[in-house]
């Protein structure tokens, strides 16, 4: 376990020198949010009684969808390890003492929570201060927010478990591109990504909801703007732990077969 938390802490230490694309991602962030409050704002004005949350929570849900977004995206995945496994640098991981799911996994965490610490909290602050509702709400109450952050972090977790699905199929195609391009396209549609799941038809949220995808990003931004609590919460966080125990038993198995049967030419 100590070998992997090294991986982990020297990760998260070079992830945090990389201010200037922080900074460039804050911008795009701001923009992005902004034109998505926009378009929210449009559809609000037309018929707010059409949607199930209040304007203010959708802004809110926004704001934290931007500020988190290195948690929950799909589409940051290192190259570095997809070039491992197609030229073969790979083997000098298997020359070390190490599980290389679990090292990955270290490293994927350490990569995507560094990236969220430096891009958070402007994000944060400048939509603290714009005006109602545009702005960020504050938490419906403590234990809401207790319960945000834990979801959260289960939820970057079970992203992080997903995108390592990914990593390990690729052991057994030619090109990554194809693999990758569907799961970032299924995850960002299916996890709230693009519009938020309680938007969708009653039905089809229903059947979202079970799904993995709704265990990322969209169980603690609604635990924080207060559209989900009680019940519908619990069942949300045993679902995100459901979900995370499975999406890590699938690919530590894929794994296992993946160490079995891989060939490495050349040298």
């Amino acid at each position: 376990m100590k070998k992997y938390f090294s991986f982990f802490k020297l990760r998260f230490s070079m992830g945090l020198q990389y201010r200037t694309a922080a900074f460039a991602g804050i911008a795009t962030q701001f923009v992005w949010g902004s034109m998505e409050i926009l378009m929210f704002r449009a559809f609000y004005e037309a018929d707010a009684s059409a949607f199930p949350m209040t304007l203010q929570a959708t802004c809110s849900y926004v704001w934290m969808q931007q500020a988190f977004l290195a948690l929950f995206m799909a589409w940051f995945m290192e190259n570095e390890i997809f070039d491992s496994i197609v030229d073969g640098n790979i083997s000098y991981e298997l020359c070390r003492p190490i599980n290389v799911y679990d090292m990955w996994f270290a490293r994927s965490t350490a990569n995507r929570f560094s990236r969220a610490i430096l891009r958070c909290f402007p994000v944060l602050i400048f939509s603290a201060f714009l005006p109602a509702p545009f702005g960020i709400m504050a938490p419906v109450s403590v234990s809401a927010f207790v319960w945000f952050l834990i979801t959260l972090i289960l939820g970057a977790l079970v992203t992080i478990a997903f995108c390592m699905l990914v990593y390990m199929t690729c052991f057994f195609t030619v090109s990554s591109l194809g693999v990758r391009m569907v799961a970032v396209s299924v995850v960002e549609f299916f996890q709230g990504g693009v519009i938020p799941i309680p938007f969708f038809p009653e039905k089809l949220q229903k059947v979202m909801e079970l799904l993995p995808f709704a265990s990322m990003q969209n169980v603690a931004l609604r635990i924080y703007s207060g559209d989900l609590a009680g019940v519908q919460m619990k069942k949300a966080i045993i679902l995100q732990v459901f979900w995370l125990v499975v999406l890590v038993a699938i690919g530590k198995g894929i794994n296992r077969l993946a160490m079995k049967k891989i060939v490495i030419q050349g040298g």
